[in-house]
């Protein structure tokens, strides 16, 4: 066994409270290189009439490790634990002072989980795993009230350019309610809302006020009303980063230089704040000039910006915030935004908008969810035809064991946005493709977005073209693709297994893009058999019930003397399922 794989640590994602009288434990080996993995547990205080032993399972795997996970119930919520690892006759203990041979007199030199108090725990929206949210871009989305158009609106349905509007606004969402409902989401986001000149607003000049060309506070009142009793939740986007140049405190900083009383609330690195050799002499969201970034550390900036987040939980009765460019926002104000947006809603969801490993931010004090690139990516140049079955395998693996299990449940998964192209046109156009990251999406853990218009089949390049304004002549859309969607979402909302059960890999190719995963819970077992590739297939794997049956069609499938053999065409899924009999059911 290579020693130096092994790793464990007492805190983080290695060792968690899951809920109030449940501990999670993960312990990392070398790939393949371990027979299996024992959790040796107790209570420290009373080791000999509380220990006992845990077979731990192998939860994930990428290329270069394994890692097993267990669940530990300890009866007086404190406890004392180290690691069993054998293969064949060699056997290992990992301790809290290193990887010994043998073991020495219980607890001494175990890890230590020293309490679950309630308060530390990391609790996430429970509405959250059930969602199924639509990302809307409103400007781009149904103009419902001409007369608010800004001046030089073009027609509907014209080229997306960087500057041009078309004019989107609230009264569009309000009276396309039945449609998102009849699609069967349940949640909606919205990029920025507020004040703004450009037609993305992710530039703001008021954040307490909506944006003139698409309505009012009141109108935005009236839709989340609306959405509540139609069962939708709705996520706003804020952009606390940085703002509009024409953002009244810079203004004042332009104009007065530091003199300003707002010359802190900014970065500004030298006097005037001006451009220089294309460079502006104050920090920036990239390198615009148009968006000077804040200085959240000041106590004013920060005491405006919680302002602003409290105000739309609290007066309007938005459910949760999505978080531009959070990465580059200090952790103190987000523990602090936190702090502020659960107090006014506990319910209330936090995603942020972190494109890598994103840990640091997701231990319970800072967000509940971020949108998850890192997931996107991965897919998408595994369904395009860019790793293997066993490679994407292990890179799945990978992510789930990058967060504890609450986070992966509501992790935000996208495969499109308004900052990557559309999903149908990284696929090819090729419905098949397209379809089969539908299935991925909607059957992984984690929750599930959808940009508005892939589900009727809008192409587009990057931005702007990814901006589409959206197609509501049914003539015009994609709407078989319409109903595959359709079908999905119904199929992950009936089934708590696709919403929280397990996930795990079950057959993985080398060489060959085809793979077969289950989700289960308690009572349902469901299996996913992809072939991502040209050619017909059939994929196999053992099977010891015969109790099958087509998630779709509801046709029984039966194994072949313990062998599942599912033939798929080129680019084909197929979804089975069984519920799973309780001992000492006679059903």
């Amino acid at each position: 066994m290579l020693l130096e794989a092994m790793y464990h640590v007492p805190r983080d994602k290695w060792a968690y409270a899951y809920d109030t009288e449940t501990i999670h434990l993960r312990v990392r080996t070398k790939r393949d290189d371990v027979d299996y993995v024992v959790a040796l547990t107790g209570d420290k205080y009373d080791w000999q009439h509380t220990s006992y032993d845990i077979i731990m399972e192998k939860a994930a795997s990428d290329d270069k490790f394994d890692y097993w996970e267990a669940a530990v119930r300890p009866k007086y919520k404190r406890l004392s634990y180290t690691f069993r690892v054998s293969k064949g006759m060699e056997t290992v203990y990992l301790l809290d002072n290193g990887i010994r041979s043998e073991c020495p007199p219980p607890p001494n030199h175990f890890y230590e989980f020293p309490y679950i108090h309630g308060i530390d725990l990391f609790r996430v929206p429970p509405w959250a795993k059930d969602a199924v949210f639509y990302q809307i871009m409103t400007e781009r989305f149904a103009n419902g009230n001409p007369l608010i158009n800004p001046e030089g609106t073009q027609p509907w349905g014209g080229k997306p350019e960087l500057n041009n509007f078309f004019g989107g606004d609230l009264q569009g969402v309000l009276d396309h309610l039945d449609d998102l409902q009849e699609l069967g989401v349940n949640a909606l986001y919205f990029t920025p809302l507020f004040v703004s000149p450009s037609n993305h607003k992710y530039d703001i000049v008021d954040y307490r006020r909506v944006d003139p060309h698409f309505g009012d506070n009141e109108l935005l009142k009236q839709v989340v009303e609306e959405c509540h009793r139609r069962g939708l939740r709705v996520m706003l986007d804020a952009v606390f980063n940085h703002c509009s140049d024409q953002f009244p405190p810079f203004q004042d900083v332009l104009a007065k230089g530091e003199y300003s009383v707002y010359r802190d609330w900014f970065h500004v690195n030298s006097f005037p704040a001006e451009i220089v050799d294309g460079i502006p002499t104050y920090d920036t969201f990239g390198f615009y000039s148009n968006m000077p970034k804040f200085n959240t550390a000041n106590h004013e900036v920060k005491s405006y910006l919680l302002e602003v987040a409290e105000y739309w939980i609290k007066e309007i009765k938005v459910d949760g915030w999505r978080l531009d460019v959070a990465n580059e926002v200090d952790h103190h104000f987000w523990r602090d935004f936190r702090k502020v947006v659960k107090a006014a809603n506990p319910d209330a969801y936090i995603v942020g908008e972190v494109w890598s490993d994103s840990l640091t931010w997701l231990l319970g004090d800072q967000f509940d969810s971020v949108m998850n690139y890192p997931f996107s990516g991965t897919v998408l140049e595994f369904f395009n035809g860019g790793m293997d079955g066993i490679t994407f395998g292990h890179r799945i693996g990978g992510l789930l064991m990058r967060y504890p299990q609450q986070t992966n449940e509501v992790v935000f998964n996208l495969l499109g946005s308004h900052d990557t192209p559309r999903l149908l046109t990284v696929l090819g156009e090729d419905k098949r493709k397209l379809k089969l990251t539908v299935v991925f999406l909607f059957t992984f853990m984690g929750t599930p977005c959808i940009y508005y218009g892939d589900e009727i089949g809008l192409t587009g390049y990057e931005d702007p073209d990814c901006r589409k304004c959206m197609e509501w002549d049914q003539g015009k859309q994609d709407r078989e693709l319409y109903d595959f969607y359709r079908m999905m979402i119904n199929l992950r909302k009936e089934n708590k297994a696709l919403r929280e059960g397990r996930f795990r890999i079950l057959q993985a190719y080398e060489h060959d893009p085809c793979i077969v995963y289950e989700r289960a819970d308690e009572l349902i077992h469901f299996t996913v058999w992809m072939n991502n590739s040209s050619q017909p297939r059939t994929l196999s794997h053992p099977m010891e019930t015969s109790d099958w049956l087509d998630a779709l069609t509801g046709e029984a499938v039966v194994p072949e003397r313990g062998m599942m053999n599912v033939a798929l065409e080129p680019y084909g899924y197929r979804i089975l399922f069984r519920h799973i009999m309780e001992e000492g059911s006679n059903d």
